[in-house]
Order: structure tokens, then C-alpha cells, then sequence
């Protein structure tokens, strides 16, 4: 296909290095700096365009921008949009219905996936799922064949599964990285490197995937050991009375998943 990115940043432009490495071609990529577009453009080699420039003729445009601009964003390119086929954008959580002022077969592409950088993004890529939207089956399959000469693994969902999906994807991506900044702090105040973890961690995440979350639970909450868990309280209170209440709250949770809630309810107040 012949494809246009509008939002040169961290999501658009990982997937337009990704594209680099298949048989579609950039056919342009919009930004708003005029700049740093032409620059973007020319690492890629496809032509810089502005907001207000006529798109050219191509087989799907990206809107590659923020979730609360996307509606914005369609409204701003509908009229110099005529010669476009079809569009997505790349929110995991914004309805399909959000680019109907396009006037064309509209759908969602959202890597699910995490993309710090352009080049770390588009090798991330290789291998990640992608949550593909559309109620039009042409531009559905179109969309599948995309992520597939991507090295993506697409799967269908409706709008109304984004928002606990998104929640889902949230949760993934995030409060791991909570939970290894409380144990950095903890492990940095008994003079540990933080990257002793790192074999027990990767451990940890592979047996999630193998046996399923809750399985893979071990230790002194999942065992429903109350002194234990006191003193795990007690002594992230010590460091910093702020990180005993992160860890109280994260010692909480895990709890409630592994069902010992009720054998640690006082200690965990």
C-alpha cells in the first residue's frame, strides 16, 4: 500500500522506520513543525507535508496523533483528503466513528506495544499484537495483511471492548514498571544492585505467560503469612513512610488476587 502518516512522533514514526523493512511505500508524512518534518521526512525519504497541504493520492492515511486530537485532526484533513481510500488511527481506546468526517472506510491500528523511540519503536514491532477496528470488511482484511507484512499478530475488536482493553494494556505496560521502582528503592536502601532482580523478574513474567498470572504467585501474601508481610510493611516504612504506603497498597492488590485479603486485612488495613 501507499501510506501516509499525519503526527511524526514516537507512534508515527516507529511505524513508518517499521514500514521501511516491507513493500509499502510512505507516501508522505504530515507534521505541524515544519521543520522537524522536513527532517523526519528526509531520514525516511518520502515527501514533508503541512496540516493545510493536499494530501497525495494513496491507499491509507495514519492519524498518528493524541487521542483527544484525532477527531480534530479528521476534521482538519477531511477536505484535502480526496484522493485517500481509507484511514485509521492508532488510539487503542478512540471509537472508529471518531474519523467520520473523512467520508471513507475508517478503522484502528493500535500496536500494543511500547515505542520510547522512532528506531526502539519500529524494532519493537517485529513480533508485537495489534488491536485492529473496522466495520468495513475490505479495509478489516487490508488492515490484517498490514499487520502481518509488518511482523505484527493482528486481532479483531469492537469499540466497545476498547475501554476495559486499553484499561488492560494500561495496567500491562505500567504497573509493573510501578512495582520495580519500589523495589529499586528498596533494594538501593539494603545496598543491592537493582539489577540482582532482573533474573527473578524475567522469571517471574515468563511463568505469568506459561501458568497465568494468579499461578504464578509466590511468597508471604500469596501464602496468606501475616508476620511476614508486617514486616515487609514495617520496613519499607522505615526507608520512607511514602513507600510504605506505595508498598502497603501494592501488598493490597496482590491480596486481593491471590485471595489471602481476608487472612491479612488487619495488616494491610
Amino acid at each position: 500500500m501507499d501510506i501516509v502518516i499525519a503526527g511524526p512522533g514516537r507512534a508515527g514514526l516507529s511505524l513508518a522506520h517499521r514500514l521501511q523493512h516491507t513493500d509499502h511505500r510512505l507516501a508522505g508524512l504530515v507534521g505541524r513543525d515544519p521543520q522537524a518534518t522536513a527532517v523526519a521526512a528526509a531520514a525516511l525519504g518520502c515527501p514533508a507535508l503541512g496540516w493545510d497541504d493536499r494530501l497525495p493520492a494513496c491507499d491509507l492515511l495514519v492519524i498518528a496523533v493524541r487521542d483527544d486530537a484525532i477527531a480534530g485532526a479528521a476534521d482538519r484533513l477531511a477536505p484535502r483528503a480526496g484522493s485517500v481510500r481509507a484511514a485509521v488511527h492508532l488510539s487503542g481506546l478512540v471509537p472508529v466513528t471518531a474519523l467520520a468526517p473523512l467520508g471513507m472506510p475508517c478503522g484502528s491500528f493500535h500496536p500494543l506495544q511500547t515505542m520510547p523511540d522512532p528506531e526502539t519503536g519500529a524494532r519493537l514491532l517485529d513480533g508485537a499484537w495489534v488491536a485492529v477496528t473496522s466495520g468495513d470488511g475490505s479495509l478489516a482484511d487490508r488492515l490484517d495483511s498490514l499487520a502481518r507484512s509488518l511482523g505484527m499478530h493482528p486481532f479483531a475488536i469492537g469499540d466497545d471492548a476498547k475501554p476495559p482493553y486499553h484499561a488492560a494494556a494500561a495496567a500491562a505496560a505500567n504497573f509493573p514498571l510501578a512495582a520495580l521502582s519500589i523495589a529499586e528503592r528498596l533494594f538501593a536502601a539494603s545496598g543491592v544492585p537493582f539489577e540482582a532482580a532482573g533474573p527473578l523478574v524475567r522469571a517471574v513474567v515468563a511463568n505469568a505467560f506459561d501458568l497465568g498470572p494468579r499461578a504464578a504467585l509466590t511468597g508471604p501474601i500469596a501464602r496468606g503469612d501475616a508476620g511476614t508481610v508486617a514486616a515487609q510493611i514495617a520496613a519499607a516504612s522505615a526507608c520512607d513512610p511514602e513507600l510504605g504506603e506505595a508498598f502497603r497498597a501494592m501488598a493490597r492488590a496482590t491480596a486481593a488476587v491471590a485471595g489471602t485479603a481476608g487472612e491479612l486485612g488487619e495488616v494491610l488495613g
